[in-house]
This record gives C-alpha cells, sequence and structure tokens, in this order.
C-alpha cells in the first residue's frame, strides 16, 4: 500500500539531486524530492505532508511516522545553525497530526545574508535510492498538493 505524501509548502518542486548538500542529494537518508519555496509570501506556514505521530520535532526539520512509513520535512540546507531562530512550532513531539496540520511558520528573511540554501527535501526515510520517480518536478505547488507515492 502507498502512502500519498503532500506539498508542506508552497514553492517549485526540485529533485534531491539538485539540492546542495550531498546527504539529500545522495538519497543517503532516502528518496523524495525538494520544494524551492515561494519567498514571495512572507513567513510560510509549513504543514504535515501525511497523518501520524510526530516522531522528532525540532524547529527546522521534522519527522512523521504515519502508515508504516516516515517523513522527514528539512526546512532549508545549515537551518540548524539558526538556532530555532526564524521558526516557531505549532505542536510538540509525539502530537497526533492529521496531513495539512500546520506544524511550523518559518521566517524565511533569517536566511538572508546566510549563504543557507532555502531548499526544503521531503524525504521518505530508509527508502531506496531512485525509489520515488516524481513526475512533477519544476511544477510549482501549494501545500496539501500531492508530490508522490511513498512506497
Amino acid at each position: 500500500m502507498s502512502v500519498p505524501v503532500l506539498a508542506p509548502l508552497p514553492g517549485t518542486v526540485r529533485a534531491l539531486a539538485d539540492v546542495p548538500d550531498p546527504v539529500f542529494a545522495g538519497q543517503i537518508v532516502g528518496s523524495g524530492v525538494a520544494i524551492d519555496p515561494d519567498r514571495t509570501r512572507g513567513p510560510l506556514t509549513v504543514v504535515a505532508p501525511i497523518a501520524g505521530k510526530i516522531l522528532k520535532l525540532h524547529p527546522h526539520a521534522f519527522v512523521i511516522l504515519g502508515a508504516g512509513v516516515g517523513v522527514l520535512v528539512h526546512l532549508g540546507i545549515d537551518t540548524v545553525k539558526l538556532e530555532g531562530k526564524g521558526f516557531e512550532l505549532h505542536v510538540s513531539e509525539k502530537s497526533d497530526v492529521t496531513a495539512g496540520t500546520p506544524i511550523v511558520t518559518w521566517d524565511l528573511t533569517t536566511l538572508d545574508g546566510t549563504g543557507y540554501a532555502p531548499v526544503c527535501p521531503i524525504v521518505v526515510m530508509d527508502s531506496a535510492k531512485d525509489s520515488i520517480q516524481p513526475t512533477i518536478l519544476g511544477t510549482a505547488v501549494e501545500p496539501g498538493a500531492h508530490l508522490f507515492d511513498a512506497p
């Protein structure tokens, strides 16, 4: 049974290979896509891409476990170095969420002058390399749009 994974934020869908981080680009943690966020909208509310339980929660990243699959959403590259600045959490670890539940609000202006990339990997944890073949690369998406089906 596959699990539909939805867009957690607005932006343009990119290949993981285009992410400027070797762990994500090399699909070390799993296969998926990335979203280059729409920076014209001001702070973005990032939502759950699947229903499940918040397994791990950091200001810059979260993992949701649902229907036997774990999905990681990582907000930007090297944003852990911001130490939570620019992120406002709306849930707590171990919370049960539905797809579309607001998880964090992200003020992308905190990236200005840092050199950190805003691109956001959305990865199925521990999935085989290239097991997800996105068909919507280069497409603009809104939160809740279908990205891919997790194997």
